[in-house]
């Protein structure tokens, strides 16, 4: 799973044992010879699905890690783009990776930004934040967004329960939650929180109107359903200044 200069299982011992934000310092180095580095076909699916609702002007990454977020807002911003992390590490690779895009360092449940941007979108960022946590985090984008703005990003289908996936990852959040009930500081990753219903209910209690697609190029499901889809968040074009 891992490239040979990607990380050793003793970093990844360390990291696991550290906090979020200390953990990805510590990762950023080699976290794109990580698999946990969001795949370039999910970054290609996802710009091709969103072209059709182009141009944009103004485009921010939230979670934007080293900056692979890039490679989709880049070919559909007209303006400059932006990317948001709170670890420093993280920001710094992505940095050297984009030196034309601008790199802020924040707490994304608490996003410095208002109105100024058309586009904007995260990758597999949500397992960082608790069911709890999401509504602070989507209520930042909401305000980052100018009326009409456009908050986009993928999410994958659940594994059938029969599938090896399925208790896999069943498995990761038990081993995580046992690790945060017995070590401080805790490390905040789960893939089973941010079910597209419970993800959807939280953005339209937001404020925007959530609609999907499917990420046809990412293939099908064995019942035909799609693997994953683009979730869609629109703040109303209507709407006045966020509060």
């Amino acid at each position: 799973m891992f490239s040979p200069h990607g990380p050793s299982l003793r970093e990844l011992a360390i990291q696991a044992l550290s906090s979020v934000e200390r953990g990805y310092d510590l990762l950023a180095p080699k976290f794109d010879r990580t698999p946990f580095r969001t795949p370039d076909g999910v970054l290609a699916a996802t710009a091709g699905a969103l072209r059709e609702f182009g141009p944009f002007g103004r485009g921010l990454d939230v979670c934007c890690g080293t900056g692979a977020g890039m490679r989709v807002l880049e070919p559909l911003c007209g303006e400059r783009v932006t990317g948001v992390d709170f670890s420093a590490g993280m920001l710094a690779q992505a940095r050297a990776a984009h030196p034309g895009a601008a790199w802020v360092r924040a707490d994304v449940r608490a996003l410095p930004f208002t109105g100024g941007f058309d586009l904007a979108v995260t990758f597999g960022a949500l397992g960082h934040f608790l069911p709890a946590e999401r509504p602070a985090l989507f209520g930042g984008v909401y305000r980052a967004l100018r009326p009409g703005g456009l908050f986009a990003f993928p999410i994958g289908g659940p594994p059938p329960f029969t599938s090896g996936w399925y208790w896999a990852l069943l498995g990761f959040d038990a081993a995580m939650r046992v690790r945060n009930a017995v070590w401080r500081p805790p490390f905040v990753m789960y893939y089973r929180t941010c079910p597209l219903g419970a993800v959807g209910a939280d953005l339209r209690a937001a404020g925007f109107t959530v609609t999907t697609v499917p990420l046809d190029a990412l293939g099908e499901r064995p019942d035909g359903s799609p693997r994953h889809r683009l979730v869609l968040a629109r703040r109303p074009p209507d709407d006045g200044p966020a509060a």
